[in-house]
């Protein structure tokens, strides 16, 4: 069977064996050539060649090409691989097009700035690509939409990038509270990073090696600054929702709807207040708490870190990432620490008969892995559409400056004009979802 009908079998569900039999492996144990993953990446800026260095590290699998509207980016990416697969390995391009064109090339890491993330994943789709999806999904709603109706009907693997999924600390909190551990879930607190400094950025000239306009693509044209190219592309409304979601916040808040067993639902209604970055480059929201509530009675408490700060001491706690509160007491979880009360609750034992989360400790061999046998990625799309509208509810709430009521289930908030309004944004001609 030629191996892309293989793995196209595997997409679609058909249920292969997970262990590779020592006759299909070479002398060093590793999956035989035949049977190797062909990878593109698509965005090799900072994240980009963190996902190109990670993936090298991954056993059976090639990377065949590298893409990104900067020269020098493209240049760095192919010479990391080359390094690692020898070289000439690994070509590069400056239009995603030609890399989802080729026939080579099984799946595809995309790590563009934000506004281009979910065009890609279309076109990624119906050229029948599995990917590995950097967060956020998208600009909006709409476009989370589009993305989705492309991934099912080609029925190709898709793993989002919300990493937390595959820590211990994470999945360990969401099965305590998922199983009462804590009483009646109550309510979950979030804080996420703060907004920089915002200075005004003078035109620049555009870098001889780099495709501003494919840079901009479906955003608003605007004058060229070094900034407006660089990680802070996050903090332009153009581009990103800030600090509220692609940022930081979109981690976060994916772990609380895994813990509210919301992954194919959402809150029913979202208010707060927000401050908006201005004059200056920046234009995201800089300051914010914002609640959602949810069918259960439980209640998402979004906010900026000094905000969330000053709720942490109510707990004695010196900082606030993800607090779980209950009738019978609290977890707070970060990436370095795990802390309860009481105490003994971190000591509790999940029974083979409670519930038990889908369970990684590498995000990236997991999206493999579901390739390779047909399984369900850790981080799958209908989780990463509905996480991701959460924050689009925040951010649309903040901006009308009062509360939006959401139907979950036919997605669009009940006889509100102006919330619906902003479930899509214009697209620069010629580029669409």
């Amino acid at each position: 069977m030629p191996r892309r009908h293989f793995l196209r079998l595997a997409a679609s569900g058909v249920v292969f064996p997970a262990i590779v039999p020592a006759s299909a492996r070479g002398a060093s144990g590793l999956i035989a050539p035949s049977n190797r993953i062909t990878l593109g990446f698509v965005g090799v800026g900072g994240m980009g060649t963190n996902h190109v260095r990670g993936f090298l590290g991954q056993p059976g699998v090639q990377v065949r090409a590298v893409c990104d509207v900067k020269g020098a980016h493209r240049e760095s990416a192919v010479q990391l691989v080359d390094a690692t697969q020898g070289s000439g390995s690994c070509d590069a391009h400056g239009d995603f097009r030609e890399l989802l064109a080729r026939d080579d090339i099984d799946a595809v890491c995309i790590a563009t700035p934000d506004h281009w993330h979910a065009r890609v994943g279309v076109e990624a789709a119906r050229r029948g690509k599995h990917m590995y999806y950097e967060k956020p999904c998208s600009r909006s709603i709409a476009e989370n939409q589009a993305l989705r109706a492309a991934v099912r009907r080609s029925g190709v693997v898709f793993q989002f990038g919300t990493q937390q999924r595959s820590s211990d600390g994470y999945r360990r909190a969401c099965e305590l509270v998922r199983n009462g551990r804590i009483g009646q879930l109550q309510t979950i607190m979030i804080g996420s990073a703060t907004a920089p400094l915002n200075p005004l950025h003078p035109e620049q000239p555009v870098p001889p090696d780099m495709d501003y306009d494919m840079w901009l693509g479906p955003a608003p044209w605007a004058p060229y600054c070094d900034m407006r190219c660089s990680r802070n592309f996050t903090h332009i409304y153009d581009y990103s929702l800030g600090c509220l979601s692609g940022a930081w916040g979109i981690h976060d808040v994916d772990i609380a709807q895994w813990a509210l067993d919301a992954d194919d639902t959402g809150p029913l209604e979202t208010e707060g207040w927000g401050r908006f970055m201005k004059d200056g480059l920046f234009d995201t929201a800089e300051s914010w708490e914002i609640e959602h509530r949810y069918a259960s009675g439980a209640t998402l408490v979004h906010m900026d870190m000094p905000t969330a700060l000053k709720r942490a001491w109510q707990f004695r706690l010196h900082w606030m990432s993800m607090l779980f509160t209950g009738t019978e007491g609290w977890i707070h979880v970060s990436r370095d620490s795990f802390a309860t009360d009481p105490p003994s609750l971190a000591r509790e034992v999940v029974g083979p008969n409670e519930i038990r989360l889908p369970f990684s400790r590498d995000h990236r061999a997991n999206f493999l892995d579901a390739i390779r046998t047909g399984s369900g990625t850790i981080s799958p799309l209908e989780a990463a559409v509905r996480s991701d509208a959460v924050c689009h509810h925040a951010d649309i709430a903040m901006r009308l400056g009062r509360k939006v009521r959401w139907d979950p289930v036919a997605e669009e908030f009940p006889a509100d004009e102006d919330a619906n309004r902003l479930l899509a944004r214009p697209m620069r001609a010629p580029w669409r979802v």
